[in-house]
């Protein structure tokens, strides 16, 4: 099995593509930069799909509502 991304690499992709997205278009970048059988871990969970992780992320709040999607911000990413 291929090794397991931190969701915070996920972040700072989103961070420095300087975009809003939609779940569509997050996954496409995420398939495009990580590949499509990737699997992803936070500090708290592991062994995530990209749909999960994306998930994961915005129940914990770490998506900023913009017109016509989300983005993220660099404060929303822990430091632990």
């Amino acid at each position: 099995m291929a090794e397991s991304i931190h969701g915070h690499d996920v972040m700072s992709m989103m961070i420095e593509l300087k975009q809003t997205f939609t779940k569509e278009s997050l996954k496409e970048a995420i398939d495009k930069k990580f590949g499509e059988e990737a699997r992803f871990h936070t500090c708290s969970e592991e062994n995530m799909t990209a749909v999960e992780l994306m998930d994961f992320l915005e129940s914990r709040g770490k998506f900023v509502d913009e017109e016509g999607g989300f983005s993220t911000e660099e404060d929303k990413i822990c430091n632990h």
